[in-house]
This record gives C-alpha cells, sequence and structure tokens, in this order.
C-alpha cells in the first residue's frame, strides 16, 4: 500500500494516477473528499496533516509514502504555514518511523535556497539562505531539514524540489497567470532575459516515481535533495506569454522596474498586513524579486542517481495544455 498526501492536488494527483496504472494500491490523505479518486478505488483519509492521530491511521499499513501535501502561497499566516508545513511533515515522519514505513520521498521546492538573487545552474550544494521573504519557503525549508535528519538505518529518505510545476489540471500557476492576464494586471518585471526551468506536470510525478523506485535504506539517492525540472532553460516572459497564448490571451507588453516592484510588494505587504485585507497582495517582496531573476538548474545528480529525464518538452507541454484549456472552455458553456 503507497500513501499520497495531497493526493487530490495538482502533483498528487498525477502521481497517484501513474501509480493506479502500475497496479498499485494507493490511499491518499487530503483536507477534501475527492469523487475522482473514489471513482478510481483510492481509499481517502480527511483531514489536516497537523492531526498526528489521523495521519497514523493514514500511514498504517503503507511500505511507502508520498509527501506531497502543503500549504503554498506567497501570501498569509505564518502559523498556518507552520502547522501545515513543518508539524504535518513532522508527523508525517514519526507516523513513517512509528509504523515500520521504510521509504518516504518529501516534496520540497527550489524556493527554499533562493535568496533573492539570480540561480544559474546551481546544484544541490547551494545553501538556505539567512532571511526568507515568505513564510512559504521559510516552512518548507524547515519542513526539508526534518526529512533530510530522519535519514538513517529504519527510514529511508529523499527530498525532490521541482521547480512551477504547470500543465493541464494545474490549480495554482497557469490560472493565475490566465486571470491576471484577462484582466490586464501583468507587468513584465524589468527588461532582462531571466532565464528560467520550469517543469511539466508529467515529468515532474515521473520524477517521484523513480526516486521512490531507487530510493532504499543505504541507498545512493537516501538522505539527498535533488532539483528537478525541464532541462530546457527559456526566458521568464517567453514561458507566461506561451501559457496566455494557450489560454488566447495577448501577450505581456508593459513593463515596471525591478526595484519598483519590489517597493509596490513592500508597500501592498504593509497595507494587507495593518489593514489585515483578505485574499493576497496582487505584488509582494517575494513575487517581485522570482520575476525579476533567473532560476535554472544543474539536474545532472537526478540524472545519475535515478535516471531523471524529461519525457515531455515544453512545446508539447503547450500543446496539451492548449487542448485541456480548449476542452475546459467547451465544458463551461
Amino acid at each position: 500500500m503507497i500513501l499520497v498526501t495531497g493526493g487530490r492536488g495538482f502533483l498528487g494527483g498525477s502521481i497517484v494516477r501513474m501509480l493506479l496504472e502500475q497496479g498499485r494500491l494507493v490511499r491518499s490523505l487530503a483536507r477534501h473528499h475527492c469523487s475522482q479518486l473514489e471513482a478510481a478505488g483510492v481509499e481517502q483519509f480527511i483531514g489536516d496533516l497537523s492531526d498526528s492521530l489521523l495521519v497514523d491511521k493514514a500511514v498504517y499499513g503503507c511500505d511507502l509514502v508520498y509527501h506531497v501535501a502543503a500549504k503554498a502561497g506567497v501570501w498569509g499566516d505564518y502559523q498556518d504555514f507552520y502547522n501545515a508545513n513543518v508539524i504535518g511533515t513532522r508527523n508525517v515522519i514519526n507516523a513513517c518511523r512509528k509504523l515500520g514505513v521504510t521509504r518516504l520521498v518529501y516534496t520540497s521546492s527550489p524556493s527554499v535556497v533562493f535568496d533573492g538573487t539570480d540561480m544559474e545552474g546551481v546544484d544541490e550544494s547551494v545553501p538556505y539562505p539567512q532571511h526568507f521573504h515568505a513564510s512559504y519557503p521559510q516552512t518548507k525549508a524547515q519542513a526539508e531539514q526534518l526529512v533530510l535528519a530522519a535519514n538513517g538505518n529504519q527510514l529511508a529518505t529523499v527530498t525532490l524540489r521541482p521547480h512551477l510545476i504547470w500543465g493541464p489540471g494545474d490549480n495554482h500557476l497557469v490560472p493565475r497567470i490566465l486571470e491576471r492576464g484577462r484582466n490586464g494586471q501583468l507587468r513584465r518585471i524589468g527588461k532582462r532575459d531571466n532565464l528560467i526551468d520550469a517543469v511539466y506536470i508529467d515529468n515532474a510525478a515521473v520524477a517521484h516515481l523513480q526516486a521512490a523506485e531507487h530510493l532504499a535504506i543505504g541507498s545512493p539517492v537516501a538522505g539527498r535533495v535533488y532539483f528537478i525540472a525541464n532541462n530546457e532553460p527559456i526566458p521568464l516572459w517567453d514561458l507566461v506569454n506561451q501559457i496566455l497564448s494557450a489560454g488566447n490571451h495577448p501577450p505581456v507588453t508593459r513593463t515596471i522596474s525591478p526595484q519598483l516592484a519590489y517597493l509596490a510588494g513592500a508597500m501592498l505587504e504593509i497595507i494587507y498586513k495593518n489593514l489585515r485585507l483578505s485574499g493576497e497582495p496582487r505584488m509582494t517582496r517575494f513575487v517581485a524579486r522570482e520575476l525579476a531573476t533567473s532560476h535554472w538548474f544543474d539536474l545532472s545528480a537526478a540524472q545519475r542517481d535515478f535516471g531523471y529525464l524529461p519525457q515531455v518538452s515544453i512545446n508539447q507541454g503547450m500543446e496539451r495544455l492548449r487542448h485541456w484549456l480548449q476542452q475546459e472552455s467547451l465544458g463551461g458553456l
């Protein structure tokens, strides 16, 4: 039996689908019930990761856990992020140890090592920053360190850092880009062609399965962390404009300076915090720095240790995304 936390989510759902295609027995732990998982015969545990008793019940009888669930976002109360990402991960680790699970695959993020400057061809040796501009990367970094420290003689752990997962079924990145593009709210930050290497959803899911296949106590991947991307660095705004084109929206043409974007983010954070506004600011300091810098990685460790090789290119993925968005549009008529 295999447990996937966040099994109704974008990445978690893709991992569940691939495991089912292999004929594996799968469970999901998520905050809400999913009819699609029920139809597929997936056993579901509904609740919060901070509930240690629920996590124990979900882990019981499993020999492999994919811990994908997390609270993501660029804005929100720190304690909410901490409860989901740190306490939740600690509960998963404790349950694995207590119940004899020998393999744990953890989904992290490259943002845990982002220090606000360009990340160009960096490998896994890049250190954690001294300061974080958002609660998500801060708490994910804490959780990642818990997972790495948990690797030992009874439990083998491996950590993957997929970068900007996108594709059909995306409920985060693609919808945000399309909504803001539709409303004319997108602005290019600076005039640099800063490169990024995002990852198509199927490639990210396959990487998780490959890492699990090579994971065992004392194996080369145990206790390691790996960047996962498409190995196709392209200018950030080219990728954004391709996603906009897939949704039949015009490209981004207006530009603001990185300094102005950062200042606007800082001011909006103050306003949202002091006035306790709901939702999230259109810009934050973290987002301003992310959009103005390069993010691409040396993937040789993942290629060497568990044979990771992206199967779906950006162009192929864009065609699939375009088709999916067309179907979604027709379904909404």
